[in-house]
C-alpha cells in the first residue's frame, strides 16, 4: 500500500477531491483538507519535505494582496445597486413595448435586456430572477410555450458570464496569468454573438410554431400614441441624429487616434446629444417626441453610459479593471440617487449580498491555494501533463478533449469551482501546446457558461423555479387562468440553449479570428531600436557633450 501511495499520490489525491465534492462537502474545506491531509502523507512518505507548509503563509498573503480580485466585489456591487433600483424593470418595460406587436418581440426583448444586465451586473443570479419576476408572467399572460420562456430567461441571464464584465473572465484571468482587460477585449464579440444566435433560435420558434411566441395585442402597448400610434418615427429620427453626430466625432477624430479610444469617444458624443434632446423635449413640453421615444431614451442611455464609463475606460487604457469597477460602484449610487430609489434598505441588501459572494470567492481561492502547494508538490502538475501530452491530434485533439471534460465537470460544479480546480491544471498544458491563453480562456468561459443550465442541478434553472408559479393562478390583468411552469418546462426549455451555447464553443474553435480580432496585438520590437538603446545606457553620462561626467556633482 505505501508504494503504491509512493508512486500513485498525485491521481490519488486529485480522486479524493472529487470524492468529496461528490458527497457535497463544501468545496472549499474540500481544497483545504485534500491540501493539508496529502502533504502530511507526502511528508510521511517521505515525497515532501517537513518545510513545505512554510510557505503556505506566503502563498496566502500573495492571494489578499491581489489588487485584480478587488474587482469582484466593486463589479457585484454595482450589479446588485442597478438591479434593485429598478433598471431591470425599466429596461423589460421599454423595450418589451418596442418589440411587443411582433410576434416573439417579448423574447427578444429579455434576451437584449439580459445582454444589457450582463454588461452591467455580471452576476447571474440577479439577472435571472429579475426578468423572472418582471418578464415571466408578462410572457405566460400573453400566451408564450411555457418552455420557451423559461428557457429564455435563464440562458439570457447566464450571458452574464461571457459579456464583459463578467466576474469568471476576472477569474480566469487571474488563474491563466493573464490581463484581465484583454479577456475582456477577447470576450467582448463571442458574448454579442451568442446573443444573436439566442435571438435568431426565437426568431425560428416563431418561423415553425408561431404560437409559442404570439405578438402583445395593442391593448397591452400603455406607450403607444393617439389613435395606437407607435410613435417610431420620431425614434427612428433620433436614431438618424446620433448616427449623424457619431460620423460627425470620428471624422473630427486624428487619423493616429486609438481605435478604443475614438469608439468610445464617438459614442459618447452621440448619446449626450440624444439623451439632451429628450431632456430638452420633457423639459420645455415640446412633444417633438413620442412617449416611446422619450422613455426608450430615458431607460437605455443612463445604463449604457455606465457601460462605456466602467468597460471604455479600461479598453482605453485609463484604468485598470478594479478602478473602472470602482467607478461602476460609484455610478450605480448615482443612478440610482437620480432616480431616487436609493435607500438605506438597498444598499445593505446590496453590501450583505456582495460580502457573501466576495467571502465565497475568496474561501475557494484559499482552499484552492492549499490544494496546489501540495499537488504541485507531489507532481501532481506533471501527471496532468502527461495525460494530455499523449493525447492524439495535438491542439485540436486536447482542445476536445479539455472542452468535453469541463463539460461533463459542469453538471456537478460550478463556474468558480471549474476556475479555480481544473483551469490551473490545464492551462500549463495549453501553454506548452502553443495556444493562446487569452483566446483558451475565453473558450473555457463559454463551455462554463453551460453550467448554469445543465438539468439537473444547473443553478440557474433553480433561480428561474424560486420565482416561476408553481401552481395554477388567475390572472389579474386578463382574468384568464394560466398554467403553473414545472421542472420539465425548465429542464426541456433549457436544452435548446445548451446546444447553442456548445455551438458557440464549436464556433470559436473554428474561427480563433472570433476572440483574437479584439485583442490587441503587442508591437513587435524592432531589434536595431533595442541595440542602439542598450548602447545608450551602456555610454557613460556626458560623453557625447565631451564634458566631465562628474560636473555639477559638488565637492
Amino acid at each position: 500500500m505505501t508504494a503504491f501511495l509512493s508512486a500513485n499520490l498525485a491521481p490519488v489525491m486529485f480522486a479524493a477531491m472529487v470524492a468529496f465534492m461528490l458527497i457535497g462537502f463544501p468545496v472549499a474545506f474540500a481544497l483545504a483538507a485534500c491540501g493539508l491531509l496529502f502533504g502530511l502523507i507526502g511528508i510521511e512518505l517521505g515525497l515532501l519535505a517537513p518545510a513545505l507548509f512554510q510557505a503556505l503563509p506566503d502563498r496566502l498573503f500573495g492571494l489578499m494582496t491581489n489588487e485584480t480580485l478587488l474587482a469582484i466585489p466593486f463589479f457585484t456591487f454595482m450589479g446588485l445597486v442597478l438591479e434593485r433600483s429598478g433598471m431591470a424593470e425599466d429596461l423589460l418595460d421599454t423595450i418589451g413595448q418596442l418589440f411587443g406587436s411582433i410576434r416573439g418581440g417579448l423574447a427578444y426583448a429579455v434576451i437584449i435586456v439580459g445582454a444589457m444586465l450582463a454588461a452591467t451586473t455580471g452576476v447571474v443570479a440577479a439577472s435571472v430572477i429579475s426578468m423572472g419576476l418582471i418578464s415571466l408572467p408578462i410572457m405566460l399572460r400573453y400566451g408564450y410555450d411555457n418552455r420557451l420562456a423559461a428557457g429564455v430567461i435563464a440562458a439570457s441571464g447566464t450571458l452574464a458570464q461571457i459579456i464583459p464584465p463578467s466576474l469568471v473572465l476576472i477569474v480566469l484571468a487571474d488563474a491563466l496569468g493573464r490581463s484581465v482587460g484583454d479577456m475582456y477585449r477577447g470576450a467582448f464579440l463571442p458574448g454579442f454573438i451568442l446573443t444573436a444566435l439566442y435571438a435568431f433560435f426565437v426568431f425560428l420558434c416563431t418561423v415553425f410554431r408561431p404560437s409559442s411566441a404570439p405578438g402583445v395585442p395593442p391593448e397591452a402597448r400603455t406607450l403607444v400614441g393617439p389613435k395606437g400610434a407607435s410613435g417610431l418615427p420620431s425614434l427612428l429620427a433620433l436614431g438618424v441624429v446620433f448616427c449623424a453626430v457619431a460620423w460627425f466625432a470620428a471624422s473630427t477624430r486624428p487619423a493616429d487616434a486609438h481605435t478604443d479610444e475614438s469608439v468610445v469617444v464617438v459614442i459618447s458624443w452621440a448619446g449626450l446629444v440624444v439623451f439632451a434632446l429628450a431632456a430638452l423635449n420633457r423639459l420645455l413640453g415640446l412633444k417633438v417626441l413620442s412617449k416611446v421615444a422619450e422613455k426608450t431614451v430615458f431607460a437605455l442611455v443612463p445604463p449604457l453610459a455606465l457601460i462605456f464609463l466602467v468597460l471604455g475606460s479600461i479598453f482605453v487604457g485609463l484604468a485598470t479593471p478594479t478602478e473602472g469597477g470602482a467607478m461602476g460602484a460609484t455610478g450605480a449610487i448615482a443612478l440610482a440617487l437620480l432616480k431616487r430609489r436609493l435607500t438605506v434598505s438597498l444598499l445593505r441588501q446590496a453590501m450583505g449580498t456582495t460580502a457573501r459572494l466576495t467571502a465565497y470567492v475568496m474561501f475557494i481561492l484559499i482552499g484552492a491555494r492549499i490544494f496546489s502547494l501540495t499537488f504541485y508538490g507531489i507532481d501532481g502538475h506533471l501527471w496532468v501533463e502527461h495525460l494530455f501530452d499523449r493525447m492524439p491530434g495535438g491542439q485540436l485533439g486536447f482542445l476536445i478533449l479539455v472542452n468535453v471534460m469541463v463539460f461533463l465537470l459542469a453538471f456537478f460544479l460550478d463556474f468558480f469551482e471549474l476556475a479555480f480546480i481544473v483551469v490551473p491544471l490545464i492551462a500549463p498544458v495549453a501553454d506548452k501546446l502553443g495556444i493562446d491563453l487569452i483566446w483558451f480562456g475565453v473558450l473555457l468561459s463559454i463551455n462554463m457558461q453551460t453550467s448554469f443550465m445543465h438539468p439537473p442541478f444547473g443553478a440557474a434553472l433553480f433561480f428561474l423555479r424560486s420565482v416561476a408559479p408553481k401552481e395554477d393562478y388567475v390572472d389579474a390583468v386578463t382574468s384568464k387562468r394560466i398554467g403553473k411552469v414545472t421542472w420539465g418546462h425548465i429542464y426541456v426549455g433549457s436544452i435548446p440553449f445548451v446546444v447553442i451555447q456548445l455551438l458557440m464553443v464549436a464556433l470559436v474553435i473554428g474561427f480563433p479570428e472570433i476572440v483574437s480580432y479584439g485583442v490587441g496585438k503587442q508591437k513587435a520590437a524592432d531589434p536595431a531600436q533595442v541595440e542602439r538603446s542598450l548602447e545608450e545606457l551602456d555610454r557613460p553620462i556626458g560623453i557625447d557633450q565631451q564634458e566631465d561626467p562628474l560636473k555639477g556633482l559638488g565637492d
